[in-house]
């Protein structure tokens, strides 16, 4: 047996000590820190631990996620419909969503919540099929916190959703159509799952965006969590400790959300454009 040539032998890396460095320096950064928090007394953290599973936090945190997931999905309803509109062929329904998505994206979440929790003041009366609905029934806080947040997500998935049928290639349709699917069987089985690497990521970070845009509504008065840290501290002056309180669930539930997006987002990576094979039983 021949002895292994030079170049066949296994190379040794010489230590990384640049990199042991750099851990150290950050390990002493965010010791420091922690420190700095846990020795300050004016964080008050056992007021932080008192607060952190009261009622009215727990209660906040479930309006939170409630919003959360009807605007998104309300939003996503909508955004399909204006993405659908934005790509159509006739100019007049194209221009429309593209006002639409132009003026829900230019202007504030906050000013546009604010607008239609006063929306009574331009039309304090409406009639729905023929029965009159006083609009300041109707329009609660929260009626007032779905419709503004909805008609705001409901701009940026329309462009998402726009952004991931423009992603497959035209010929993708062509072929669909030459082999006589119907609409339906087009869309369902070759051009939306060619769609969702670029859809179901971007949806991903959105979901977390409105979890963090949910806050907003507490101008409104919305008992959501921050709107619940608020009613507290109003009433002890324990602001700083509410507002922690706030911000860690904020967190917790930022991070549980961002697992399964990255695993989303992994899976999809690897593939950003699966080729979808007609069988030909769709003949």
């Amino acid at each position: 047996m021949t002895a292994p040539l030079p170049e066949e032998k296994k190379r040794i890396r010489p230590p990384r000590t640049r990199d042991y460095a750099a851990w150290v320096v950050a390990v002493a950064i965010v010791a420091g820190l922690l420190y700095a928090l846990v020795s300050n007394e004016n964080f008050q953290w056992d007021v932080v631990l008192r607060y952190f599973t009261a009622a009215s936090i727990l209660d906040g945190i479930g309006i939170t996620l409630m919003l959360t997931a009807v605007s998104m999905a309300l939003g996503t309803l909508l955004g399909l419909v204006l993405a659908v509109m934005r790509m159509s062929s006739q100019a007049p329904i194209s221009g429309l969503a593209r006002l639409y998505i132009t003026f829900f994206r230019g202007t504030p979440v906050l000013v546009q919540l604010v607008f239609w929790f006063n929306v009574a003041a331009l039309y304090p009366n409406l009639a729905i099929a023929g029965h009159p609905v006083d609009m300041n029934a109707l329009i609660t806080p929260l009626t007032a916190a779905i419709v503004g947040l909805t008609l705001n997500q409901a701009a940026y998935m329309a462009e998402i959703i726009r952004g991931g049928f423009a992603a497959v290639p035209r010929g993708q349709f062509e072929a669909a159509e030459s082999l006589g699917m119907s609409e339906f069987t087009k869309l369902r089985r070759v051009i939306i799952p060619q769609t969702m690497p670029a859809i179901i990521p971007a949806t991903g970070n959105q979901v977390i965006g409105m979890l963090k845009e949910t806050s907003l509504v507490s101008v409104l008065g919305v008992a959501d969590l921050l709107q619940s840290a608020q009613s507290i501290y109003a009433r002890t002056y324990e602001t700083i400790p509410l507002l922690i309180v706030a911000s860690l669930w904020y967190l917790i539930m930022t991070l549980t959300l961002s697992v399964p997006q990255s695993m989303i987002e992994r899976r999809f990576s690897r593939s950003s454009r699966p080729a979808i094979k007609v069988k030909e039983s769709l003949l």
